[in-house]
């Protein structure tokens, strides 16, 4: 595969989306089309016989067409044999001299070729004679004609060492650094060899201080060894020093060729740091610049680099550089933007840059879990329909491992994205096929786990499916008047019909899923367009099988899929034209699908060094087989944490990296995996943990240089210490001085000056002096401070006191700070009595005296300042004369408290000592916590002890009392100014003091005080619990003022996990009155709670454990485990239930009533559980005392239930409350006494609570209103309705809280229909009561014997008085002397007759008739004959009548 990323062919190619179907782009294809075709036309020019060769190659091939045709001939000859005709045998002869005039000329062309070659060996022969004998003349040991020259550079500048050396043969030249040997390979970033007609280079890049040796270069040959060397110096400078001094440029930079030869001054104003993003978003990386002189039309060249590689502007950056300021913005960052950014400013005068490192972390998954995206997407060898894209895999430290990836492709204008592959593809490679020729193509790929699928990746350079061999084979003539020819080699071809087979058939790469294909096109080819036809076969298969038999291959290239992993397969091809299809090419060798590319192995050896305060540096070993690997990802993790983050985000290609955004004082460990196409390798051993804090380095400059005294020979100086010590506690500091005017300095002390003053000795009187001071650490002598002004040595008498010195502010916040000072060296002629304190804003000129009256201390808060503005101070001392020279003003103070600002606070040890704690993650290994009271350094070990343990200080009190009360205040060096300050006043202190007793003198904390319970067999339990006890704790219970031991009557025992100490006593009597105590030791600490159980409280207790004890015994035979209950079912029955327990088969259940035993339908079911009797319709009869019971050989219980009285009341209430959720809507019954208002419900009681309410008026049961009802219907009787009876009529039902309403509108044509119902009703029934019937007295069947007389009476009634007729048969009987008929009072009709016969048998009918009708009584008359069984007649059964309507 070409390691090219975008060839030639591909820059030279415009990228055509969708428009390409319109006119311009079409004239555009069809001048490519006619390109093509004038070189197809040229290529043939060329084939008669133009472009003739002197090759051996060509001459072998000659040779071999001569040879094959031979073959031919002679085959034809011997077909042609067995022609009898004359005609053929003609052609036969034509042909045959044609091949020999063939043969002849090719014949012709080699011995030409052959003597040409014969020519050029002796040409070569000779000319390798000569230039051996003229190396002989010139042969010499190396000789050096310009050495190294030594160098002083400062740090981050590069070096270039460059030394000139003559010898032949060349001379081999090797670089050492201190005599060790500089190998280039093993550290690429930082060292670069050149080799140029002789001169040799050596580029050092960015130098820094380690840097600094002796460099040697050796030159060797076979004559002999030449050698020069040099020193490298490398310095570190001030932010107000040049970092390139004006002529020395860092020539390994990569600058353009538009140098800038004007001279500027550049300066950084403000620098951009490092940075973290994240995907997707946008971000502008920021440089002001300050530009000295500033030019409108010339100005530096500000060149942007990432990686040391060039930035332009893209699609994805845009740079700017103007208004004195040099930007870098990203419209949509990925993780492709990550690494190192760099801008350097090239002038004239040289380079000045500055660099940060820019982390982008992945974007939220789509799905949780899901990989982030990968990155890097390139395209390499495309062709006609295919390309391989590469891409590099994400960093997974967070989620699960990626299983595979998706190639999606786009052609470029569109949007529809279209996957390449259905299975994901586990390696970071793959052939995209089935692409169209000339469309251009975009690509990007997803990463896939078990969670998801990530975000796409950043899209991929467009590329254009074309074939690089079509420009190749392209040749452009230019001839006169500007006119070009353009040249095909395919119209160069011969007459081809049939293609030849292509050639060179082998796989240019195998991985385990597929193996890409290639071979050279056939020669001759011919002039028509090629495609290929790929076939496989299984080694010893024998049998061929066509991979792309759907689709014909144009490129020169395929790749097989779907081969069986660990078969070997060989391969061969096939050319095709339109005339048809080429013999297979040669066979391949046997080619097995494996991954030639391995995981790489891990890395080696971790070192993590520190660095800065939120940075450490991490370097590696190289893996051991680290070939085609894409880098390296650097994971790390908080110790004891368990948890890793990943460092980058996209692989680095170096053994060194500077891990950032890391928490000060913390510790973290380091581990590394190397990465390539397959994966990732195992992940490196963890490297030691270590603690972020800044690097040691030299320390800073002191600053501040005071006069402080002079007496004439001698002058007192004092400064301020560096701010920063470089990571090491400074052991000292060196003064030099000298003379205004001259030159020299002079060292004052040859050993170190511990403390910030020093009185300079033997000084010339009213000479003027200056002086610089540079402070010392282990790592050595830091940078000079810059000199102090002009001090004239001469006695200082003023009556006044000196100058304050060595001003600190401490403790800024966002409205105050602290002020320290120390006090004159110089007093005055009377002593100090206070001080001044003024400051002032930066920009303006008045000072302001913050205290009004001099205060006597060294310190002073200042307060009322204005937050975000910056201030200085100076500090003026008083005396008896007045007020005496200024203090040096203080540095700049931006007032407003850090991010993170640490308080001291206050506590309580374990063993009950005070202290004060701070904590500062700032501080390094050479901070010193310095704790003070009213801001004087503490020093009394009698009183004070300070314990300081990494980034941890506490101060201990050893014995508190009032007099610590105060200010406390501490400091750490070597920090930023951390500093902070506590008021221990009175309240604070009793609050600690307190707390400190607590634990000196410790009780043990109680969760509950001494108490008891009765458990179930009557035992009593005394308990108490503590909020913890230890194993070694001790306890006992006293009874009484006596002592109890554990034993079968007190049983005590200790839960020490829940801190529960219990005594259990088994027989609790009357004896046991009394006060009971438990006491509990554990170690110091005790506690003891009490208990008194004497009079109402004991007798509580002691009737308590009777009854369980009672329980307890009733328990062991059958047992109700819950007494009687009742409950009300939905179907409004009662159901008296109870729960039993420890039954058997022999266990005998019955219920009982008043002491009368119930018979139940069913034998209740003991092995349920539960037993029930029910009540179907409660009422006032079912009264009584229910009770339960259960006996067997073991025991007896009983359940009592008294149903009557509340108990009763309370079912009524939960009968009302089931049954009124069943209530109707009322309705309207009319009678012939009124309208009757119903309500149904499932159950009903007149003793249920009930109202009826008229127009919101409740109604009393009477003659006009009658309430009442049944099972299921309560009703409302309205007698003789009328017009007041009309309204709203309600009915309620109680049931305890709730309550049932249904309201009726009896109004309007409601009340109309239903007093008409009521009328009609009321006339009926009166017409019931008069009309006529047979009150009694005439049975439905009658027997008599023959012979007697019969005798039927009954008793009629109506108003008026009814009609009586007689039938017989339904005919009117005949009255005679057989048949009599009376009506005796209007109210007694009687039918007689004598001496019946069987002739009188039949039915006999009354009428009975008023107006208001009547009715019809049958009675049945059976006569039998003397000694004849009687007939069975039902006796007591009267007739039925029949009404008769009213005429």
């Amino acid at each position: 595969m070409s390691s090219v990323v975008v060839p030639f062919y591909q820059r030279r190619h415009k990228h055509f989306d969708q428009s390409y179907r319109n006119i311009q782009t079409r004239y555009v294809l069809e001048e490519y089309a006619a390109r093509k075709a004038a070189s197809r036309q040229a290529a043939h020019y060329e084939s008669t016989g133009l472009g003739k060769t002197t090759c051996r190659l060509c001459a072998r091939r000659a040779r071999s067409l001569a040879h094959e045709a031979m073959q031919e001939s002679r085959k034809r000859t011997h077909e042609q044999k067995t022609h009898a005709s004359d005609e053929k045998r003609i052609k036969f002869a034509s042909e045959l001299s044609s091949l020999e005039r063939e043969i002849h000329m090719a014949r012709h062309h080699a011995r030409e070729q052959l003597d040409r070659l014969a020519i050029q060996r002796m040409v070569e022969e000779n000319m390798s004679l000569e230039r051996h004998a003229f190396e002989e003349k010139i042969s010499r040991a190396p000789e050096i004609l310009v050495r190294l020259r030594s160098h002083t550079v400062w740090e981050k500048m590069s070096v270039r060492l460059c030394f000139t050396v003559q010898g032949f043969p060349s001379p081999v030249v090797q670089w050492y650094k201190n005599e060790e040997l500089i190998t280039p390979a093993s550290d690429p970033a930082k060292y670069t060899v050149e080799n140029k007609y002789g001169v040799h280079v050596l580029h050092i890049n960015r130098a820094d201080f380690d840097d600094s040796a002796t460099y040697s270069a050796v030159a060797t040959n076979i004559h002999g060894q030449a050698s020069t060397n040099c020193a490298v110096v490398v310095r570190r400078f001030r932010e107000s020093e040049e970092p390139h001094p004006a002529g020395v440029m860092p020539f390994h930079l990569p600058l353009s060729y538009d140098v800038c030869f004007t001279h500027f001054d550049v300066q950084f104003l403000e620098k951009f740091g490092v940075t973290f993003a994240t995907e997707g978003e946008t971000l502008t990386l920021k440089c002001s610049v300050l530009v000295t002189p500033e030019l409108k039309r010339l100005r530096p060249r500000a060149e942007w680099y990432r990686d040391d590689v060039l930035i332009t502007d893209s699609k994805w950056t845009k740079l700017y550089f103007g208004e004195g300021q040099a930007a870098l913005s990203f419209t949509h960052l990925n993780k492709d933007d990550e690494g190192l950014y760099t801008l350097r400013m090239v002038t004239k005068g040289g380079v000045n840059e500055c660099s940060a490192f820019l982390f982008v972390r992945d974007a939220d998954a789509l799905i949780a879990g899901a990989p982030g995206a990968p990155m890097d997407v390139k395209c390499h060898d495309a062709n006609r329909d295919y390309v391989i894209v590469t891409w590099k895999p994400p960093n997974t430290t967070s989620q699960n491992p990626v299983i595979g990836y998706f190639v999606d492709k786009c052609e470029v204008g569109l949007e529809n994205w279209v996957q390449c592959n259905d299975a994901p593809v586990k390696i970071c490679k793959y052939p995209v096929t089935g692409l169209y020729e000339g469309r251009s193509y975009i690509f990007r790929v997803r990463a896939v786990n078990s969670a998801g699928i990530s975000r796409p990746s950043r899209v991929s350079e467009p590329v254009a499916a074309l074939d690089p061999v079509d420009l190749e084979r392209t040749q452009t003539v230019r001839v006169d008047e500007g006119r070009k020819i353009v040249i095909s080699k395919d119209d160069l071809e011969g007459d081809v019909q049939i293609p030849g087979p292509p050639t060179n058939v082998h796989a240019s790469e195998i991985s385990k899923t597929y193996v890409v294909l290639s071979w050279d096109p056939p020669v001759p080819r011919g002039r028509e367009p090629l495609t290929y036809f790929i076939e496989k076969s299984m080694v010893g298969s024998g049998s061929w099988q066509r991979v792309n038999a759907q689709v014909a291959v144009k490129s020169p290239r395929y790749a097989v899929f779907d081969l069986a992993e660990g078969k070997p397969y060989v391969f061969r091809v096939l050319s095709a034209n339109k005339h048809g299809i080429s013999d297979p090419s040669e066979i391949t060798e046997p080619i097995q699908p494996q991954d030639t590319i391995v995981v790489p192995s891990a890395p080696g050896r971790v070192v993590a060094t520190r660095n800065t305060k939120t940075s450490v540096v991490v370097q590696w070993d190289k893996p051991k087989h680290e070939e085609n690997l894409y880098g390296y990802y650097i994971d790390y993790s908080v110790v004891g944490s368990n948890q890793w983050e990943p460092a980058n985000h996209k692989p680095i290609n170096y053994s060194r990296f500077v891990v950032h955004g890391l928490e000060t004082g913390e510790q973290y460990i380091f581990r590394v995996k190397a990465v390539n196409a397959v994966g990732f390798s195992e992940n490196s051993q963890e490297s030691e943990a270590i603690k972020v804090q800044a690097a040691l380095t030299c320390p800073s400059y002191p600053h501040g240089i005071t006069l402080l005294n002079c007496d004439g020979n001698s002058m007192t100086l004092g400064w301020k210490a560096p701010k920063y010590s470089g990571g090491s506690p400074i052991l000292g500091y060196y003064i030099d001085k000298r003379e205004a005017n001259h030159k020299n300095w002079h060292e004052v002390n040859s050993s170190l000056i511990t403390r910030t003053i020093y009185t300079v000795e033997d000084l010339i009187e009213d000479a003027f002096y200056e002086f610089k001071i540079a402070a010392a650490n282990v790592v050595g002598i830091g940078q000079p401070s810059d000199p102090s002004e002009h001090f004239r040595c001469k006695a200082w008498t003023m009556p006044e006191p000196g100058p304050a010195y060595d001003l600190t502010v401490c403790e800024v916040r966002n409205t105050s700070l602290v002020l320290l000072w120390k006090a004159p060296v110089y007093e005055g002629k009377s002593p100090i009595t206070g001080y001044l304190v003024d400051y002032k804003e930066v920009d303006t000129e008045d000072w302001i005296t913050a205290n009004e009256k001099p205060t006597s201390h060294h310190y002073f808060k200042v307060t009322d300042l204005h937050q975000g503005h910056t201030y200085v101070f100076k500090v003026r001392a008083v005396n008896d004369a007045g007020v005496g020279k200024s203090s040096e003003i203080s540095e700049p103070v931006f007032v407003e408290a850090s991010p993170g600002t640490k308080e001291i606070f206050s506590g309580v040890d374990e063993e009950g000592n005070i202290y004060l704690g701070f904590e500062c993650k700032e501080a390094t290994d050479a901070s010193n916590f310095l704790w003070g009271k009213s801001y004087e350094e503490i020093k009394d070990s009698d009183k004070f002890k300070i314990e300081t343990e990494g980034d941890h200080s506490k101060l201990y009190f050893k014995n508190p009392d009032k007099s610590d009360m105060g200010t406390y205040c501490i400091s750490v060096s070597d920090t930023d100014g951390v500093s902070s300050s506590f008021v221990l006043d009175e309240e604070e202190f009793e609050r600690l003091m307190t707390i400190s007793n607590e634990i000196k003198n410790p009780t043990i904390p109680l969760k509950s005080e001494l108490t008891y319970e009765v458990l179930d067999k009557g035992e009593v339990r005394f308990w108490i619990q503590a909020e913890s006890l230890s194993p070694n704790s001790t306890y006992r219970f006293v009874i009484n003022d006596k002592e109890v031991e554990n034993g079968d009557r007190h049983k005590i025992s200790c839960d020490h996990a829940n801190g529960i100490i219990e005594m259990v006593m088994d027989k609790f009597t009357i004896d046991n009155e009394g006060t009971y105590t438990v006491q509990i030791q554990d170690g110091k600490a005790k506690n003891q709670s009490s208990l008194v159980l004497i009079g109402d409280a004991f007798k509580t207790i002691l009737a308590e454990s009777e009854l369980q004890r009672k329980e307890f015994l009733r328990k062991q035979g059958p047992h109700f485990s819950e007494f009687l209950y009742w409950e009300v079912t939905d179907e409004c029955e009662v159901l008296l239930a109870c729960k039993i327990a420890n039954t058997k088969k022999e266990t005998v259940f019955k219920w009982y009533r008043d002491g009368s035993g119930i018979d139940v339908d069913e034998v209740p079911d003991l092995q349920r559980g539960e037993c029930h009797l029910t009540i179907p319709k409660l009422s006032r009869k079912d009264e009584g005392v229910y009770k339960a019971t259960l006996s067997d050989d073991r025991g007896h219980d009983v359940s009592t239930l008294e149903l009557s009285g509340k108990v009763y009341d309370d079912i009524m209430l939960a009968l009302s409350r089931v049954s009124g959720k069943t209530a109707s809507q009322l309705k309207i019954l009319c009678t012939e006494e009124g309208i009757r208002l119903q309500c149904f419900l499932k159950y009903y009681n007149e003793e249920m609570k009930v109202t009826w309410s008229h127009r919101e008026s409740k109604i009393s049961s009477g003659e006009k209103m009658k309430i009442g009802g049944a099972e299921d219907v309560a009703w409302l009787q309205i007698t003789e309705p009328t017009e007041k009876d009309k309204g709203n009529y309600t009915f309620e039902i109680f049931g305890g809280k709730e309550s049932f309403k249904r309201t009726l509108d009896l109004s309007g044509q409601a009340f109309d229909d239903a007093v008409t119902e009521f009328q009609r009703l009321k006339a009926a029934a009166f017409a019931e009561k008069n009309r006529g019937k047979v009150v009694g007295g005439l049975p439905d069947v009658v027997t008599i014997m023959d012979g007697k007389t019969l005798n039927l009476t009954c008793t009629v009634f109506g108003n008026p008085d009814p009609e009586v007729l007689w039938f017989k048969n339904d005919k009117p009987l005949e009255l005679n002397e057989h048949y009599l008929v009376s009506l005796e009072h209007g109210k007694y009709a009687s039918l007689t007759i004598k001496g019946v016969t069987s002739e009188d048998s039949g039915k006999y009918s009354i009428h009975v008739k008023n107006k208001y009708g009547g009715e019809t009584v049958d009675v049945t008359v059976s006569v039998y004959r003397h000694g004849e069984k009687i007939p069975e007649v039902n006796q007591g059964q009267l007739a039925k009548p029949r009404l008769i309507p009213p005429s």
